[in-house]
């Protein structure tokens, strides 16, 4: 079952306070409220709406392929578009910058960088639709990432893993560099495997929708190493040595 429709209330808008705050009140009475669910699912959504529609905003269009993407990140069922139109206009129109919900969503998780990180993998999913990321997209993204606390490394990587010809460089998708080690080699691997896998995500409570993402991204980062660990002599495969 989708999250949608199963949990809101003012008060997790009060909670979080802020413009996500102020965008989950603006929809908390349409929604039932099923505290089954952790709040924290709900709020990554909301920001992941916001930030999108502000990301629509700073590009200057909206291409039918984001508008596609968007709906298969979300997977949201005909009875509940209305709402989700409702929080993507409010964001679109509210006069605060996409910085001041950026910072907003890097406090609220700041202590769980990989949730920030699975936000903006779904947001390079949706720019990257059309077959093409303005330049005005990739500042945005730039930004948001800043704001989120990663490094110039850490975004390459990231932009590395979604969008060519990046990916045609195995160790900037695992966020390395050719002087690395084959232990620490292993190590980045690991990480970026645990991260990205779909228990993982859940426990983080990233919503379900978001897992073929991570899917993706977790095939490109195997065959990064893969092909590290053969241009190495690494016949075998450093995730399995003791």
């Amino acid at each position: 079952m989708s999250i949608w429709g199963k949990i809101a209330g003012a008060g997790v808008g009060l909670a979080v306070g802020g413009p996500l705050g102020a965008l989950i009140g603006a929809v908390a009475g349409h929604l039932v409220v099923d505290r089954a669910l952790q709040d924290n699912e709900f709020i990554f959504t909301m920001a992941l709406i916001a930030l999108s529609a502000k990301m629509a905003k700073a590009d200057g269009e909206v291409t039918m392929e984001e508008v596609e993407a968007f709906e298969r990140v979300m997977r949201i069922p005909p009875a509940e578009a209305r709402n989700v139109q409702r929080v993507y206009t409010i964001a679109q129109q509210d006069v605060a910058g996409y910085e001041i919900y950026a910072k907003q969503v890097a406090r609220i998780y700041r202590d769980r960088p990989a949730i920030l990180e699975d936000v903006l993998d779904a947001l390079f999913y949706i720019a990257a639709a059309d077959g093409k990321v303005t330049p005005k997209e990739i500042t945005y993204l730039e930004t948001v990432a800043d704001i989120f606390g990663f490094t110039e490394l850490e975004f390459s990587r990231l932009k590395a893993s979604h969008l060519g010809p990046d990916k045609e460089c195995p160790y900037l998708i695992l966020g390395v560099t050719p002087e690395i080690t084959d232990q620490d080699l292993r190590k980045a691997y690991l990480r970026l495997v645990r991260e990205n896998h779909p228990d993982q995500m859940l426990s983080r409570g990233v919503p379900k929708e978001l897992v073929d993402i991570a899917n993706a991204k977790l095939s490109a980062i195997n065959v990064a190493y893969d092909r590290i660990r053969l241009e190495r002599g690494l016949v075998q495969d450093l995730a399995t040595a003791p």
